[in-house]
């Protein structure tokens, strides 16, 4: 196992590098000149020439991206414009928040799409399972910014049940309960498509499992059905799910750029969108970055994970 994984994590380092490069070439392709995003228009032409050299900016393309490559092995990401800080300290800041709606979305996805794929497969073709696809089409018909907004409407503006907005209370907020309550939809949000996939891939896996042969060995020798199901099919079902999982954890990110910016969770989503519209270069480039490592890493994580559970992968 030790070996795999280091087999594993050695084929990281090109796709680490070629994800810094495309992201390079994001700030290449960026019209404008970047001493003006930096110093703004009242700046003289010697203070922009100043900046141009400091950066770099003149240079061949390959020797400015050793020098940006040299700046993110020292953890410099630039300064951001908007808010005058290093970018890194700004996404780290932000990406907390974003974590604490993003893993509970990523656990009630799971926990939701297993157990619903799971229930629909032990009756395959009854009304059960025709409604969980009927369920999973219309979930992942609905983009993730209108099904915020329509349960900001119901659950928020009609029932006033829930907080629509931001992190914390205004006044008399900031405790763990209040967090919690501003946290529900956009967990929700967060999890409608994941639990639609992770469901319908969990129903395909269980079906396979269940008409192979060491199943019905075990049905034939009288072995009560929740323990065929439990201790024999779910566990070989599991490999192509966790993988479904873990890529699901990764698109969480992508997809919170558009739930944070519904619901005004201050996190790297709502990061990125405010960068866009600021014309914040520095920022919106390091939180693409960072937001594509973290994928590789999940990416890296499941593969070790998918190992574990299915032990001739690492034969192969």
């Amino acid at each position: 196992m030790l070996r795999y994984t280091g087999k594993r994590a050695l084929q990281l380092l090109p796709v680490i590098f070629g994800v810094t490069f495309a992201v390079f070439l994001l700030s290449q392709i960026i019209p404008g000149d970047i001493a003006d995003v930096r110093l703004g228009g009242n700046a003289s032409e010697a203070e922009k020439q100043a900046l141009r050299d400091q950066l770099g900016v003149d240079r061949n393309i390959f020797v400015q991206y050793l020098i940006y490559l040299g700046h993110l092995l020292r953890g410099d990401l630039g300064v951001s414009t908007a808010y005058h800080q290093p970018a890194l300290d700004v996404l780290l800041s932000r990406l907390v928040n974003t974590a604490v709606i993003a893993v509970p979305a990523v656990i009630v996805a799971a926990v939701l799409g297993i157990v619903l794929g799971s229930w629909a497969a032990l009756k395959a073709n009854s009304l059960r399972d025709r409604g969980l696809t009927v369920f999973v089409l219309v979930l992942t018909s609905m983009p993730s910014f209108w099904l915020g907004l329509i349960l900001v409407l119901l659950f928020g503006l009609t029932l006033g049940w829930l907080p629509v907005s931001g992190m914390r209370s205004i006044v008399g907020g900031g405790g763990l309960g209040d967090v919690a309550s501003h946290a529900i939809l956009p967990v929700l949000t967060l999890a409608a498509w994941s639990v639609a996939v992770i469901a319908r891939m969990t129903r395909a896996s269980m079906l396979d499992v269940m008409s192979s042969d060491f199943v019905r060995s075990a049905r034939s020798r009288g072995t009560p059905e929740r323990k065929v199901v439990f201790r024999h099919a779910l566990p070989n079902a599991m490999p192509p799910v966790i993988t479904v999982v873990g890529l699901q954890a990764g698109f969480l990110l992508s997809g919170a750029v558009l739930t944070e910016t519904v619901f005004a969770w201050p996190g790297i989503g709502l990061a990125l969108s405010q960068a866009i519209t600021q014309r914040d270069t520095v920022l919106l480039q390091g939180g693409i970055l960072l937001i594509a490592v973290i994928f590789v890493l999940i990416n890296f994580l499941v593969d070790i994970l998918y190992a574990y559970f299915n032990p001739k992968i690492k034969l192969s």
